[in-house]
């Protein structure tokens, strides 16, 4: 114990410098550790002074580990036609004008063009994306049954027919003049179309109370618009922007028209039997002469005794050629003579004008 005691103060001697140095040696690891750490920092921070830094916000991008997914197409659903009933109303399916649909109409159909039996195997394409089909309009919604409902929900809106109206006959006598317009709908942004302005009125020159002078000079003022086979005249009209318009203008010009081939010219005065465009029997000497015979025949039957062969038809009184000329024998034989020179000569006219002839003279029908 007591050699313990005489060298404890150079154990704690030795104790303490191993202590100081184990410590100075920490201290200078430490040192050396730190100052590798900071000149590290100091050249990254010089390194990225010269680039621009970008200020990364958490979220915004993916992170890398992400897997993407790939999208799955969905199955396309079957055509609507494989599930349509047979007794279906097809005015629901198909209510309205629209585009051909392949997948909707229920029965097969083609349309195309194929240059050689190679390609489609020689086959017209089928509906299926077929845009000829596409192409043209189609009338799908213009069927038996939808026709029916169209006019099952316009009949509350007619009115019954007017009483009167019957023919066609009748329909013209109460309305001699028809006018015909237009109206056009489409899809723009107006709904004026210059087309619709457009009036055509029609109406039968038979129609109209004009003697020949007035009737002829009618014809010769309306030109063309007249047709002589249907004796039909036609007006036209589009000078004036709006349809009333050219409506009015049309009743103006048949109204003028109208009064104008009633007027005498002067020089109209002038006109002599040859230069008038038609025969007329009341203005040639046929007239005098077919008055002046049943005048003489008048007076031979008056004399004679037998009754078999004289004019029944004859008056008493044969002196006035007016009352001679409103027999019907003799205005049959005037019409067939007007006829004749008019249309001329064919199989129906001179039959006409000989069954006249035999009926003004009493001639028996056996002669030919």
């Amino acid at each position: 114990m007591a050699a313990l005691r005489q060298y404890s103060p150079i154990v704690n001697d030795i104790h303490r410098t191993f202590l100081t140095s184990l410590s100075a040696i920490q201290f200078r690891h430490l040192r050396s550790s730190t100052g590798h750490r900071q000149t590290e920092r100091n050249e990254r921070e010089l390194n990225d002074s010269d680039s621009f830094r970008v200020y990364e916000i958490e979220g915004l991008r993916k992170s890398k580990e992400e897997k993407k997914t790939r999208r799955v197409a969905p199955k396309p659903f079957a055509p609507r036609y494989r599930s349509m009933p047979v007794d279906q109303d097809w005015t629901n399916v198909w209510p309205s004008a629209a585009t051909f649909k392949w997948a909707t109409v229920p029965f097969p159909v083609r349309q195309g063009y194929i240059k050689s039996s190679a390609e489609n195997e020689g086959v017209i394409p089928a509906k299926y994306g077929n845009l000829e089909l596409m192409k043209g309009p189609n009338f799908l919604h213009l069927t038996p049954a939808h026709i029916k409902k169209h006019c099952a929900a316009l009949k509350k809106f007619c009115t019954p027919w007017p009483e009167g109206l019957e023919t066609d006959g009748k329909c013209r006598h109460h309305f001699p003049v028809e006018s015909i317009t237009s109206d056009y709908v489409f899809a723009a942004p107006s709904i004026r179309d210059e087309r619709a302005r457009f009036v055509t009125i029609k109406f039968y020159l038979s129609d109209l109370e004009l003697d020949y002078h007035a009737r002829d000079k009618f014809i010769r003022l309306v030109g063309t618009r007249y047709n002589k086979d249907t004796d039909e005249v036609t007006f036209e009209s589009g000078r004036c922007p709006l349809k009333a318009q050219n409506l009015d203008f049309l009743k103006f010009v048949l109204t003028a028209l109208y009064f104008e081939s009633w007027k005498y010219e002067s020089w109209e005065k002038l006109k002599e039997l040859s230069d008038m465009e038609r025969y007329f029997w009341d203005l040639n000497a046929s007239r005098k002469k077919c008055t002046s015979l049943l005048r003489t025949i008048k007076s031979l039957d008056d004399s004679s005794e037998s009754n078999s062969d004289k004019l029944n038809y004859l008056p008493p009184d044969v002196s006035d050629d007016e009352a001679l000329c409103s027999l019907p024998e003799v205005n049959k034989y005037k019409v067939a003579i007007e006829e004749i020179f008019n249309e001329g000569e064919n199989i129906d006219t001179i039959n006409q004008y000989k069954n006249a002839v035999k009926t003004l003279l009493n001639i028996n029908s056996d002669v030919v």
